[in-house]
């Protein structure tokens, strides 16, 4: 593929020549807050290596606002749900994150939209992977994230969670959290001044089924048109999936054992869009015929390990195997948000099948949660 040119606009006294830009589709870097010097109009070209996939499909028309109360959903301050944002939004922040993700793999280390912010990273619930792709992301992008573990706040028992949101809102340009209660996010995101980012609730999980679309527009090609199967509990991942169906026509299915079905009206909001296909099933095996995606999570999440043995007898003929794949067809990928139970609800065999995409997908939340904040900071 030939090198891309495209036209940057840099501060004049730091142009540098000796790292290669990506192509940023036409957008130009912005002039951070404050600065009074000159910028340089320079050509740069990304290198010939590195493709460009655009998340953008043929279709020529997208899915209807379901925001209640008018506001332009590009405008939001925060990322809480998928369905919060229209499907131009959704995939402009996609395409972002395909830029961004290149030009750092090129080694580019330059581009620093985020120097001089500050991130406030709360976990109430510890995280291997949200912890290390938001930290080592805003990094890479020139911020510094700060971590607040599950005892350095204590949000809603020492402190009340509009008194954590308006004091960090002072200290930091974008508040991340990871958090039990769903109420606590939308609290956080109420009374705080500065972007608030959904890092998981015992509700949805949006970062993660952004970068599910971006990894699927990876293998895939696009997310229109695609299948994508769930099969396991319907949890969290389940619920944003379903959120990312209101916006973005696909075939979703979720197969799951009886009394573990997702929540019924978010179910409905799915359905009632009129977006995507979807199906709630108690059949894995009919589900999965063909896939272009098997998606599996743990039986018993953070916060559910007491039930662990009783979820173990439940959903017995749920695991992903290598037997449920080959149903499924040659064309099908395998996923899973991690940490994954190898011999629980997949086999060492699926993790490891040259089908399974489990570690780019991984890798993926970094570079799509970088587009996300890039996109609430108006970077």
């Amino acid at each position: 593929m030939a090198a891309i040119s495209s036209h940057l606009l840099v501060r004049s006294d730091k142009l540098s020549l000796s790292s290669p830009f990506s192509s940023f589709s036409g957008q130009n870097l912005r002039r951070s807050p404050g600065f009074s010097g000159k910028f340089t109009s320079i050509c740069v070209s990304s290198p010939a290596t590195l493709p460009k996939i655009s998340c953008q499909t043929a279709s020529a028309t997208s899915p209807p606002s379901s925001l209640d109360n008018g506001k332009a959903k590009a405008e939001l301050k925060d990322f809480l749900h998928i369905s919060d944002f229209d499907k131009s939004t959704i995939l402009k922040i996609l395409d972002r994150a395909v830029e961004v993700k290149a030009l750092l793999k090129s080694g580019e280390r330059t581009y620093l939209p985020f120097k001089g912010k500050t991130m406030a990273m709360i976990f109430a619930k510890p995280s291997m992977r949200t912890r290390v792709s938001f930290e080592t992301g805003f990094f890479l992008l020139g911020g510094h994230a700060i971590y607040l573990g599950p005892n350095d706040i204590q949000m809603g028992k020492r402190e009340e969670t509009r008194d954590v949101a308006r004091v960090l809102s002072r200290y930091n340009d974008i508040i991340m959290a990871r958090v039990f209660a769903h109420q606590d996010i939308l609290d956080l995101a109420k009374y705080a001044t500065v972007p608030v980012v959904n890092g998981l609730t015992d509700y949805n999980h949006p970062c993660q089924i952004m970068a599910d679309v971006l990894t699927i527009i990876e293998h895939v090609g696009q997310l229109e048109g695609t299948k994508v199967v769930y099969v396991g509990d319907g949890n969290n991942v389940v619920h944003s999936w379903l959120l990312m169906a209101s916006v973005i026509p696909f075939h979703f299915v979720c197969a799951c054992p009886k009394g573990f079905e997702p929540d019924k009206k978010t179910v409905e909001k799915a359905q009632q869009a009129g977006i995507s296909k979807i199906e709630i099933t108690n059949d894995p095996k009919e589900a999965v015929k063909g896939a272009d995606v098997v998606y599996s999570d743990v039986w018993a999440s953070m916060g559910q390990k007491e039930e662990a043995a009783y979820r173990h007898q439940v959903f017995q003929g749920f695991q992903v195997d290598e037997n449920l794949m080959k149903i499924a067809g040659p064309k099908a990928y395998f996923m899973h948000c991690l940490p994954a139970e190898r011999g629980v609800e997949v086999t060492d065999g699926v993790v490891e099948a040259p089908n399974s995409i489990v570690f780019p997908q991984a890798e993926n939340r970094m570079h799509a949660q970088n587009a996300v904040m890039l996109h609430l900071l108006g970077a």
